[in-house]
């Protein structure tokens, strides 16, 4: 048997309709099985477990999900896809889904440009300005 690590999410009775909310926004992502009380699912091939708990627990930024991206277009599409519906905006990068879970939507760039001895100022001083990351604008920071 094999040991495997996923997160399991408490929902207020909600976790169905967070699996699917999730499954329509990633590639490669299904519902593996599902009763009144939990739901598992894949999100890009990685396992997941919603749980119908009740009020008890909400969702706050110490946990969050990385998307990373590649290109533009993937930050705007996981940005307004996982936004929708009643999510906010954070800064940095960072979102909240209509069912309160924190997301970083982050470009892969990232990481190289802030290691620039000769741009990481100018990027960390442009993206703490961004709810949304621009990746044109961090290159050209």
């Amino acid at each position: 048997m094999t040991n495997q690590i996923y997160p399991c999410l408490w929902f207020d009775g909600q976790a169905q309709a967070a699996a699917k909310f999730y499954c329509s926004i990633f590639k490669n992502s299904k519902i593996t099985s599902d009763n009144q009380m939990v739901v598992t699912f894949e999100l890009d091939g990685k396992k997941f477990m919603g749980l119908n708990a009740g009020p008890q627990f909400k969702f706050n930024e110490a946990v969050s999900f990385v998307v990373d991206c590649e290109t533009q277009e993937e930050i705007d599409h996981y940005w307004n896809a996982l936004t929708s519906g009643g999510g906010s905006e954070g800064n940095c990068g960072w979102l909240k889904d209509k069912f309160g879970v924190s997301w970083q939507i982050v470009p892969i760039v990232l990481p190289r440009l802030l290691s620039n001895p000769d741009k990481a100022k100018n990027v960390m001083d442009a993206f703490l300005k961004m709810k949304k990351f621009d990746i044109a604008a961090l290159e050209n920071a």
